[in-house]
């Protein structure tokens, strides 16, 4: 290992809440070095992003308090500099990747604006400021990147504002980049691409990389070492592949057997009764057709799964089919009546019929309202459970489902992680009993223990209660072990479609080919080999 580049001794933090204190980093110690990649590895809680943003000094004191510890960047105790130069630090030395970049995007200004000012605020001129954004830009791998740079944040999908912050944290070329679920909303091509730009770029300038994280796979892509956290502590750490393959603690071989793509694929049931229907579905943005001639079928019990790059239509789709989006010409039809013709009574009756998971929690639940609230809602609006006292327990059953327990209820959005968030939306989802859910990459930002245990509850509620799922996705093994059919899209038309077996064993079109060979295994052997043939060929 070479000489650590930034050294974490001792690092133990506290949340001070109403409820009591909360140790949230436990006595915790890891380094990295130059050049070298470091992941660290657990579910939602268990400190990974706190240790990260106390290096950032970006914790909120109080509630927050550091009880003890040091922080070493070349040589110098970053607890101890004065708040002045720690800011001069961050973005040109310490840069940092956030896990939600609509949260960390100024919506009122266009993303140029934005990549260009992290430049100009460390004293760079302004045109090489522009060069600089333009060739990151590029380099991520968003499309037209001109007219990008004179765009605003919510124009773009949730895996190209990902995209957009991982330009912003390479502008200055830091030394360390602190990496929180960098690739957690992108899809599986743009993740190859975007991991493989992180180990180029590594290699240029010998920057070190901490990346926190819940992808088995992206660790086995990526990292050197890697630190497996659980409840504030660090239970395993070492090597990538002996940790996979000698895995010595409990929490440890769970997080590596619950990762997904390894159960049975399903078979379809031929004899179900039709529930949605999609016929020639268009919809365009300007000059961009976001739907052409997109057709589907889905019975009752099926799990249809869209698998697809950023920007293939996925999303447009399910908001099209739920009358959120405009349809320009075509059908949807639900048992059979004209979704797109309804009224809205009629229409506001099918809605509880076919409820929606989004793909940004932070955005689909209303930050003002409670846990209790917000899955109450549903019940107020559709006159359904009048019997108040019995509301309560249900809220706590259903958090209980999705892996989140009582003392959530009262708490509001914000206290949440993106995962958890994730959970409390699943959970509000499921309070109307829905025949049909669609799912817009409802598990992307789920560890994969609690990743197993919603595909679980899902796939519980659709064999004992006959629910169907749309199921957007682009974690091509939670898709291989819960659906039973898939679309794949491309640029807004379906380009492949079959039974899961047929499009896992036997891919027709090259753009299925290509999403397939982009997909991470867990197991680092077996990643290497797969990146020995992509390279190969």
């Amino acid at each position: 290992m070479s000489e650590p580049l930034l050294t974490v001794r001792n690092l133990s933090v506290d949340f001070h809440t109403a409820r009591g204190t909360v140790n949230a980093v436990k006595n915790v110690s890891w380094s990295v070095g130059r050049g070298e990649t470091l992941a660290i590895l657990g579910e939602s809680g268990s400190g990974k992003s706190v240790s990260a943003n106390a290096v950032m000094n970006l914790l909120d004191i109080p509630p927050a308090e550091i009880v003890s510890g040091e922080i070493f960047y070349e040589g110098e105790d970053l607890l101890k500099v004065s708040y002045e130069k720690h800011r001069a630090l961050n973005g040109k030395k310490i840069a940092m990747i956030f896990q939600d970049p609509l949260g960390h995007l100024n919506p009122v200004y266009t993303v140029g604006w934005q990549i260009i000012e992290m430049m100009t605020a460390h004293g760079r001129p302004a045109d090489m400021a522009r060069a600089r954004a333009m060739e990151l830009i590029i380099r991520v791998g968003i499309p037209e990147p001109e007219q990008a740079m004179h765009k605003y944040p919510h124009q773009f999908s949730g895996g190209q504002r990902q995209r957009l912050m991982i330009a912003m944290a390479l502008m200055l070329k830091p030394d360390i980049l602190i990496a929180d679920e960098p690739t957690t909303a992108l899809d599986v091509t743009i993740q190859a691409e975007v991991l493989a730009l992180l180990k180029e770029l590594q290699a240029e300038t010998g920057m070190a990389l901490v990346l926190i994280t819940h992808d088995l796979g992206v660790v086995a892509e990526i990292a050197d070492r890697v630190v497996v956290m659980n409840k504030g502590e660090i239970v395993e750490e070492g090597s990538v592949r002996d940790v996979y393959h000698n895995a010595k603690h409990p929490y440890t071989r769970k997080l590596i057997d619950a990762a997904p793509g390894k159960g049975e694929i399903r078979l379809l049931d031929q004899a179900a009764p039709l529930l949605l229907e999609a016929k020639k579905l268009c919809k365009t943005y300007g000059n961009f057709a976001a739907l052409q001639d997109v057709s589907l079928t889905l019975a009752r019990g099926q799990s249809l799964a869209v698998v697809g790059e950023s920007g293939s239509g996925k999303s447009t789709l399910a908001r099209t089919l739920l009358c959120l989006e405009e349809a320009d010409s075509g059908e949807a039809l639900w048992k059979g009546r004209d979704l797109i013709s309804m009224g809205r009574s009629e229409l506001l009756g099918v809605r509880r019929q076919i409820q929606m998971v989004f793909q940004d929690p932070t955005q689909s639940l209303n930050p003002r309202m409670s846990v209790y609230q917000l899955i109450a809602e549903g019940w107020d609006i559709h006159k359904l459970m009048p019997d108040r006292s019995k509301r309560r327990a249900r809220v706590i059953e259903l958090l209980e489902q999705v892996g989140l327990d009582a003392e959530h209820v009262d708490r509001y959005p914000h206290q949440f992680s993106g995962g958890q968030r994730q959970r409390i939306a699943i959970a509000r989802a499921l309070a109307l009993e829905p025949e049909l859910i669609i799912c817009d990459e409802a598990v992307s930002a789920l560890d994969v223990s609690i990743q197993a245990q919603v595909i679980a509850l899902l796939d519980d509620l659709r064999q004992r209660l006959g629910i169907s799922f749309l199921f957007i996705a682009h974690d091509l093994g939670v898709v291989r072990d819960f659906a039973d059919t898939v679309i794949v899209m491309k640029s807004g038309e379906i380009v492949e479609r079959g039974p899961t077996a047929q499009i896992f064993d036997a891919p027709q079109h090259p753009y299925t080919q290509r999403l397939l060979a982009a997909n991470l295994d867990p197991d680092p052997d077996v990643q290497a080999q797969r990146r020995a043939a992509l390279i190969h060929a």
